[in-house]
């Protein structure tokens, strides 16, 4: 599998300077774009949680809905989406945090999880895991069961993972 990841990392674009100066952004677009490529990130996350029993998929806006939606579908599971606030139409759980550039509100449905469900939180790329604290912080209000908190992309410098424990964390790509 690590030629195969090698290869993934291969795909992804890096746009410098964006959204801000002084951003290496990580643009998934260019893999997403090649369907066998995208379709081999999906069957890597569905082999490692094929034994899980896992019942929901909660993803991030809006990358890693993209990944998690498929997911989801792979798996059997459900899939609730964590969006920026606003976006949802329904009653919603919000947490404010800082990002690398600024500060952004996430919000949750507030009839989007059950105490006890089993839980995967996934998002497209860990950089500083302040998305991804804010993120758990919404799921625990419901008493899910996070099973591991997992990514397409791992920005290893900036040690974001070091910020999420008690909860696993698993990368596939590793930058």
């Amino acid at each position: 599998m690590a030629s195969d990841i090698a290869e993934l990392a291969a795909l992804i674009r890096s746009i410098p300077d964006f959204p801000k100066r002084g951003i290496d952004f990580k643009d998934i677009t260019t893999l997403l774009l090649d369907g066998p490529a995208f379709g081999r990130v999906v069957d890597h996350f569905a082999e490692r949680y094929a034994d899980k029993a896992i019942d929901v998929v909660v993803a991030v806006e809006a990358r890693g809905f993209i990944i998690g939606g498929a997911l989801a579908y792979k798996l059997g599971a459900g899939f609730v989406p964590v969006r920026k606030k606003g976006k949802l139409p329904y009653k919603t759980y919000e947490v404010t945090y800082d990002l690398e550039y600024g500060t952004e509100t996430i919000a949750i449905h507030q009839d989007a999880l059950k105490s006890g469900q089993r839980v995967i939180v996934l998002d497209d790329l860990l950089a500083t895991g302040g998305t991804t604290k804010a993120v758990l912080e919404l799921v625990e209000r419901f008493g899910s069961r996070v099973l591991e908190v997992a990514f397409l992309i791992e920005l290893t410098f900036l040690k974001g993972r070091e910020g999420l424990t008690p909860y696993p964390v698993y990368s596939a790509i590793e930058l």
